[in-house]
């Protein structure tokens, strides 16, 4: 008898030992759920089977597969986790747009699954400039795709992105990025099983969490029910996916925008939701880089803008109202912060900022703001305020041996945060970035595309801003009029954009993957 009966695990335990890749086939199919009951409820019948059908054959497809991976480890190198988080923005939307292309009906297989790229990337970018042409169903999906595309950064820069210092931890570690900083931190199976269980139950009640009172104050506001959840949760995904086209087609007004701007401030550091990383070693929120230099922005060009538009206001002898400086300053502050942290929301004030002033504000600002981006291991894109930190902190410093050749840095605490070649491994990410913006926009340009357009799509891509195809140029860039392989480049600017190049380089290492 002895040896025969062996202790049960737990059905939680059970799940987690299954491959990443599949967890998130499961996790999602069960999320079509959503949109199928409420497609029920609004009588949208067409769209709710699609979502049932689909949910329903993703969680039996999850569930036979999981019976056959039932007691064995999945096997894979360091960089397996990494790979399962690449396949989930690549083949894990054409699942995610099985239902949403049945539900339309109208469209390409190949528009659904840009789309769902664009929501899973929290790019934001969408194939249909009317909202009109999508149910609520519909635009509840992507909402809920972008909303789960956000939480799964959430939990994958600590438990997969931080272990292997990239995504931002590079600049802070002290090993090679795609490798460990000590050999007692793997990324084996146990190993990544329990930091994905431990992260997810803490980061998952935040996150959904915060959307909930987000969703509620919105409503409070004003929003109608759905408008104030999809915006909800593109706040906090950074999507920028909204289904009345914008802010402007919601009802809470400047009252909902204030709410708003204190949720996307969670974006500018992942010290304002969590200290379960090493960037939390920088003696909190108030000495943190990157919270600083995000606060200064949102301070600095709202401030230069609103001297800019007073200035212009004056010269063509504009009525100079304090309540209209006060919109304009407001929309710019709110707007600013919207697409440094990658959202895309323009504030409904700022079409009055520039009607108040007389003057267009260029679409190139709010590019470079967005090509800055957030936080490190946030939901937001961009080059992240730490690497932008590791490099104005390594110009200073130069700037200081020039007078003082023989002088020693005096950094103080925050500097502790970079590591010794911090600011060079920033660099190199930087020339990175640069180099794959501009092989982007030759490649869009050689599809026949224009030079301007080429630029904000390789911008709006690898920035995960999908809304600046909307005001960063005369005319909003329609996605839908560009050719098949136009699209397929802008498709693979928003995963690289999303998972960064170091990652994908470190993908491609064979010696990471023998380590």
């Amino acid at each position: 008898m002895q040896g025969r009966t062996q202790p049960r695990q737990p059905f939680w335990a059970s799940v987690l030992r299954l491959p990443l890749f599949l967890l998130l086939i499961g996790v999602f199919s069960a999320a079509m759920l959503v949109p199928a009951v409420y497609g029920g409820i609004v009588r949208d019948l067409v769209a709710a089977r699609a979502f049932l059908y689909a949910g329903l054959l993703g969680l039996v497809t999850f569930a036979l597969i999981g019976l056959a991976h039932a007691g064995r480890d999945p096997r894979h190198g360091t960089l397996g986790p990494l790979l399962s988080l690449m396949s989930a923005f690549t083949i894990l939307p054409v699942i995610l747009a099985v239902p949403f292309y049945e539900g339309l009906r109208t469209t390409t297989f190949l528009n659904a699954y840009v789309e769902m790229v664009s929501a899973i990337t929290t790019t934001g970018a969408t194939m249909f400039d009317n909202p009109d042409r999508l149910n609520g169903t519909l635009h509840l999906w992507r909402s809920i795709v972008g909303w789960l595309g956000g939480l799964m950064m959430w939990v994958a820069a600590s438990a997969i992105l931080a272990p292997l210092n990239l995504g931002g931890f590079e600049v802070t570690a002290r090993a090679e990025p795609g490798r460990s900083a000590s050999r007692d931190i793997g990324m084996t199976a146990p190993e990544v099983r329990e930091r994905l269980a431990k992260v997810s139950a803490v980061l998952i009640p935040i996150y959904a969490g915060l959307t909930m009172l987000l969703w509620v104050l919105l409503a409070a506001g004003g929003d109608a029910g759905l408008v104030a959840l999809c915006h909800a949760m593109a706040i906090l995904a950074t999507s920028g996916i909204s289904p009345v086209g914008g802010l402007g087609g919601g009802g809470s007004g400047m009252a909902g925008e204030a709410v708003m701007l204190l949720f996307m401030l969670f974006a500018l550091s992942r010290l304002t939701f969590s200290t379960d990383t090493t960037t939390a070693e920088s003696g909190g929120l108030v000495q943190d880089p990157e919270f600083r230099i995000g606060v200064a922005v949102v301070i600095a060009v709202p401030v230069f803008l609103f001297l800019r538009h007073f200035l212009g206001a004056f010269d063509v002898a504009a009525e100079s109202d304090v309540a209209d400086a006060a919109r304009a300053l407001w929309g710019s502050a709110f707007t600013v912060l919207s697409f440094l942290t990658t959202t895309g929301f323009a504030s409904a004030n700022w079409v009055d900022a520039q009607a108040w002033s007389g003057l267009e504000t260029p679409g190139l600002l709010l590019m470079g703001l967005a090509l800055i981006g957030g936080g490190v291991a946030t939901t937001a894109g961009g080059v992240k305020l730490l690497r932008v930190f590791a490099l104005y902190r390594n110009g200073v410093r130069e700037m200081e041996r020039l007078v003082h050749p023989s002088s020693v840095s005096s950094a103080g605490p925050r500097a502790r945060r970079l590591q010794k070649d911090g600011a060079f491994i920033a660099w190199i990410f930087f020339m990175l970035f640069a180099l794959t913006l501009a092989l982007i926009t030759i490649l869009l340009t050689l599809t026949g595309v224009a030079f301007d357009t080429a630029l904000v799509l390789a911008v709006s891509g690898l920035s995960t801003t999908g809304p600046l195809l909307g005001v960063a140029t005369d005319a909003p860039i329609a996605l839908i009029e560009l050719n098949n392989a136009a699209k397929a480049i802008f498709t693979a600017a928003m995963v690289l954009g999303r998972l960064e190049t170091l990652a994908i380089i470190a993908l491609f290492t064979p010696d990471l993957w023998r380590g």
